[in-house]
């Protein structure tokens, strides 16, 4: 079965995004620099369509989460920054153009129901009756590959609380944004659960990679 895996950057105060979303800036004040060590990767700047960027540590970071990812889950407001009827959406199909950098299934929790929708190499499917049947359907698509949560953090928590997360990747950035969205504040499960650290991998951008899994029961 593929593995269900959180793949996200944070902030040294815990945060994924900072204050003060909105459309022109959806990561909030300070949150573009939670993705500078990825955006600068050539693998970044290929999975969207451009030419050249660094290779190196933060490359082969990338490079990890884009070929073995056989499909993804995220939110609705990750995936659009939106909220109520999908009519009423001013970015009703997303932040990432004709042609987003997935290239492979990607299930949308939602609480408004939309038909699938085709852009570029990525199929888009929402979902409503709940993060079981989002996780159902992308292990299906997924075949072989694993099954990737990027955001936002209300999607991250809810599967951790479900206890369906088998592996952590955090990419923790040099970088305090005071305020904004907190990836562990919610309540994330019932009882205590330890993690297994698998690597520690430090980059020249300053960036820690850190990958855990999650110890048996």
């Amino acid at each position: 079965m593929s593995k269900l895996i959180v793949d996200i950057s944070v902030s040294l105060d815990g945060c994924v995004a900072g204050s003060d979303p909105s459309m022109k800036n959806p990561l909030g004040i300070g949150g573009e620099e939670l993705h500078t060590w990825a955006v600068g990767t050539q693998t970044f700047q290929r999975e969207h369509g451009r030419k050249g960027g660094e290779t190196g540590l933060d490359d082969d970071v990338m490079a990890e989460m884009f070929t073995g990812a056989g499909a993804a889950i995220m939110g609705r407001k990750m995936f659009s920054g939106g909220e109520g009827p999908w009519e009423q959406d001013s970015n009703a199909n997303g932040w990432w153009g004709e042609h987003p950098p997935f290239g492979h299934p990607v299930f949308v929790l939602t609480h408004h129901a939309r038909p699938l929708l085709e852009l570029g190499e990525t199929t888009f499917t929402f979902v409503t009756d709940g993060i079981e049947s989002a996780l159902t359907q992308a292990r299906a698509a997924a075949g072989k590959g694993n099954v990737m949560i990027g955001g936002g953090a209300e999607a991250v928590q809810q599967y951790l609380a479900a206890g369906e997360v088998d592996e952590l990747r955090l990419h923790l950035v040099p970088v305090m944004l005071g305020a904004g969205t907190r990836l562990f504040e919610n309540h994330v499960g019932e009882v205590p659960e330890r993690w297994q650290k698998v690597s520690t991998l430090e980059s020249p951008t300053g960036t820690v990679h850190l990958k855990y899994v999650r110890e048996a029961k």
